[in-house]
């Protein structure tokens, strides 16, 4: 049997990239008290992605759960051990083991993510975001 497999967007390959500004983003967000959403949005919606605010808030809120402590992120082009880690669980088959909730939880959110940076954004989204 044979599969035909659409291949991943342009949007795949920008993924490390938008996770880490996206984590420093929530990091930033989360420290500050400020609603950490409406932050992702604002700065996931210049590229047409503020759909993903959610996912990514909750990719790092589980992160945080799996790991038992804060997440640290880098500053400038240095990324922290954890950014190399966030962006080493993007490319893995799945981002964690164990058999928690929160590993099962984290496990589906970044497989969304992926999902979702496959789909192509439509030009009527990238123009409302605008």
């Amino acid at each position: 049997m044979t599969r035909h497999f659409t291949p991943p967007s342009h949007d795949a390959s920008i993924m490390p990239a938008m996770l880490i500004e996206a984590a420093r983003c929530w990091r930033d967000a989360r420290d500050s008290r400020k609603p950490v959403q409406p932050s992702l949005f604002a700065m996931l919606s210049r590229t047409g992605h503020g759909m993903l605010a959610p996912v990514f808030d909750s990719i790092m809120t589980l992160v945080e759960g799996v790991s038992g402590r804060r997440i640290a992120t880098g500053t400038g082009p240095s990324l922290s051990e954890d950014e190399h880690r966030l962006i080493g669980m993007l490319d893995e088959a799945s981002p964690s083991s164990g058999d928690s909730g929160l590993v099962a939880a984290l496990d589906c959110a970044v497989k969304s993510l992926r999902i979702l940076l496959t789909r192509p954004i439509g030009i009527t989204t990238a123009r409302l975001a605008a």
